[in-house]
């Protein structure tokens, strides 16, 4: 492998450890271990759902202001910047703080983990990318950011086991206590050494003279104007509804398939793996059938998935079936994530505009932050058990419904912007 190759090779890989390990506090902690996170807690979905509720208020402003920063700016700094304040966060976490508190570092993560990092990541993608590999470019960072979250989970899970007795339902409060804040630890430790090989490994990126660089207010306006814009968002809150919807998916284990916290857990886990396969698999296929089109079909896939989980009930013969769901629905919800930012090249995105361009898609696309949790938290917890899951799925099928609305009309506004002027 010659130097250049190699260094491309270290590049990608330094995002894509980097671009998971940032989101590992705020999201691996209750989407692998959401039952212990309520009783370690002592929240109610609805409590959960409200905290999550502070990171997506502080988030969706972070992704509307640091999009433009990103097109201003080497990416290296800023990303390096963001990984080692998230990190901090996590000693926070550890003290197990009450309601506010919680609130306030998970209001803290909105922060740190989006306004200079996420179009930061995104605009190094895109160059990695170049003009003909978009679809496999974020296919990898996301794939591969698959890969790390799964074999970090798996991790995680193993350390956690270690605290817990055999059967995990007798665990006393201090050896869930304890298990817990082991997976805090070395989430911390693993977002911290992010940072460093980024430092190491990400160059900086020349960027344009600061006299052609673009005006912030400008290049937003230009971007707001573009329909395209407005309908890509519409597109990825469809599409993140299903993401976030993975973080029931332990609870759901627990509370309608009887598994016990460790078991749910080893479950999501192991599932993790299912992300590479759908975002590569998603990005090869959109590089030679456009996005569009591919975001289409796993919509129509989503929403017979999710139609069948919102009237199953665990019996000899749904159990199967609705694990078979369970594991589809991973498989194109993660092939979402190799398309969202695929996108931009079909919607003609100007180079120049790709940091500004994501941090208002993203302000739009990623509210499913600020009022998912709250949502199905209230969902859940007006009918506990299996009445509540079920119209947690029913919630899901809607929202796949708008996603196929809005893919249809994306499609339209493509094949417009590529008609010839007349």
């Amino acid at each position: 492998m010659n130097n250049q190759r190699l260094s491309r090779v270290l590049f990608i890989f330094a995002l894509v450890f980097a671009g998971e390990m940032i989101f590992s506090l705020p999201f691996h902690t209750t989407r692998y271990f959401r039952p212990t996170f309520l009783d370690v807690f002592d929240f109610s979905n609805t409590q959960l759902g409200d905290v999550f509720a502070f990171y997506g208020v502080t988030a969706m402003f972070s992704y509307y202001i640091g999009g433009p920063i990103a097109d201003r700016f080497s990416p290296r700094g800023l990303m390096v910047f963001s990984l080692a304040t998230t990190s901090a966060g996590g000693l926070y976490l550890l003290t197990v703080p009450g309601f506010v508190g919680t609130a306030t570092v998970f209001g803290w993560w909105g922060i740190t983990t989006i306004f200079l990092f996420w179009a930061a990541m995104i605009r190094a993608t895109r160059e990695w990318g170049g003009d003909l590999s978009q679809g496999l470019a974020f296919g990898i960072l996301d794939g591969g950011r698959g890969i790390i979250a799964a074999a970090m989970a798996v991790f995680a899970v193993t350390v956690f086991a270690l605290y817990m007795p055999d059967d995990a339902r007798l665990a006393s409060d201090a050896e869930r206590l304890a298990g817990f804040r082991s997976v805090i630890i070395f989430y911390s430790g693993s977002t911290l050494l992010a940072a460093v090989l980024v430092w190491l490994i990400i160059p900086p990126m020349t960027p344009p003279p600061f006299d052609r660089r673009p005006s912030p207010l400008n290049g937003m306006l230009q971007v707001m104007r573009r329909p395209v814009a407005w309908t890509h968002a519409l597109v990825i809150i469809a599409a993140y509804c299903g993401y976030k919807g993975l973080d029931n998916y332990s609870l759901y284990a627990v509370q309608v398939l009887g598994m016990d916290e460790v078991e749910a857990a080893r479950f999501t886990a192991w599932a993790g793996y299912l992300r590479p396969v759908g975002c590569i698999a998603a990005g090869i296929v959109a590089d030679r059938v456009g996005a569009a089109l591919t975001s289409g079909v796993s919509f129509v896939l989503l929403i017979v998935i999710y139609g069948v989980l919102s009237f199953a009930a665990p019996s000899p013969f749904w159990t199967n079936v609705i694990f078979a769901n369970l594991l589809v629905s991973y498989l194109a919800i993660y092939a979402f994530r190799g398309l969202y930012y695929a996108l931009l090249e079909e919607t003609r995105v100007p180079k120049h505009l790709t940091g500004t361009t994501v941090g208002f898609v993203a302000f739009l696309g990623y509210t499913p932050d600020a009022f998912f949790g709250p949502v199905t938290g209230r969902i859940l917890d007006a009918a506990p058990g299996l009445p509540g899951h079920q119209n947690f799925f029913l919630f899901l099928t809607l929202m796949s419904f708008l996603g196929l609305i809005a893919v249809i009309a994306l499609a339209a506004l493509n094949r417009r912007l590529a008609a010839p002027a007349v």
